[in-house]
């Protein structure tokens, strides 16, 4: 299957490792030009190195996303290297845990900075540049509607602990909820132009932050990282935790022309934990 993603400018956030780094390598496979962009050179370094030992070219750009003026800032960097942004993926920031007895103000205010902030910045800086240049295809055109190729995609990766509560990830649950509206109020509005939002919610997923959370169960539990991860698996219907790859396959499905007509959905991937509509 031709995604058409050859030449296309994807720029991902929060690209130096896991989903982000997953999408990377999708995205880099399909022939498209893609910027990755972390807050930490270090890790962006190493996300090149890993890429470019398997052929795979990326441009990379450092910023701290949860800074608008930084993440206007990289937004006009790449454009100006690599030209008009085609898609953006975001992958960026995960918010720390609490116990609920422990929120406070700052604590509040660094969920959102970590988890929702990150997201609504870039996007914001890159739907006005795709709306812009469909205005300006429009004028050329002497036409105001849209092509049936659509001009401009997002895609937003948001964590399933925005569709429901647990005690320890009521902050971050509420930041993924907001990304959630925020990613079904956008995808209704610039519909207008031709330009899709969607939304991926992943379940557990095999990264670098579950192996961490891994320990940590173990370590309270008394038993080994193995026996907890294969407790985990357990509960999930499908048997086991996803590869970051398969969030990635999916959303290079959705900024694809190959779902031109796909826009406003949020897709669970938590191997069938939340049985429901």
């Amino acid at each position: 299957m031709d995604l058409q993603l050859n030449g296309k400018v994807v720029l991902i956030t929060g690209a130096s490792k896991g989903i982000g780094l997953a999408c990377a390598q999708a995205f880099a496979r399909e022939g498209a030009q893609v910027a990755i962009v972390s807050r930490d050179p270090d890790n962006l370094s190493r996300a090149k190195a890993t890429l470019a030992e398997q052929g795979l070219q990326v441009h990379s750009f450092a910023a701290n996303l949860s800074d608008a003026n930084q993440a206007e800032q990289m937004v006009q960097t790449v454009t100006q290297a690599l030209g008009e942004i085609d898609v953006l993926v975001n992958s960026a920031g995960a918010a720390k845990r609490y116990e609920p007895e422990t929120l406070d103000a700052a604590a509040f205010q660094a969920t959102m900075d970590a988890k929702y902030f990150p997201y609504m910045f870039p996007q914001q800086a890159v739907l006005k540049r795709m709306v812009a240049r469909v205005k300006a295809q429009q004028e050329r055109d002497g036409s105001g509607t849209t092509s049936t190729v659509t001009p401009g995609a997002i895609v937003n990766i948001i964590g399933m602990g925005g569709k429901f509560a647990t005690d320890f990830h009521i902050a971050g649950g509420a930041a993924n909820a907001a990304l959630m509206l925020a990613t079904a109020g956008f995808a209704h509005y610039y519909a207008r132009y031709g330009i899709r939002v969607n939304a991926i919610n992943p379940g557990q997923t095999l990264t670098d932050r579950v192996d961490q959370a891994m320990e940590l169960e173990a370590a309270r539990l008394g038993i080994s990282k193995e026996e907890a991860l294969a407790r985990g698996q357990k509960n999930v219907p499908l048997g086991r935790y996803a590869q970051p790859q398969e969030v990635a396959d999916v959303a290079l499905f959705l900024a694809s022309v190959r779902s031109s007509y796909v826009t406003a959905a949020m897709i669970p991937m938590d191997g069938g934990s939340t049985p429901s509509i």
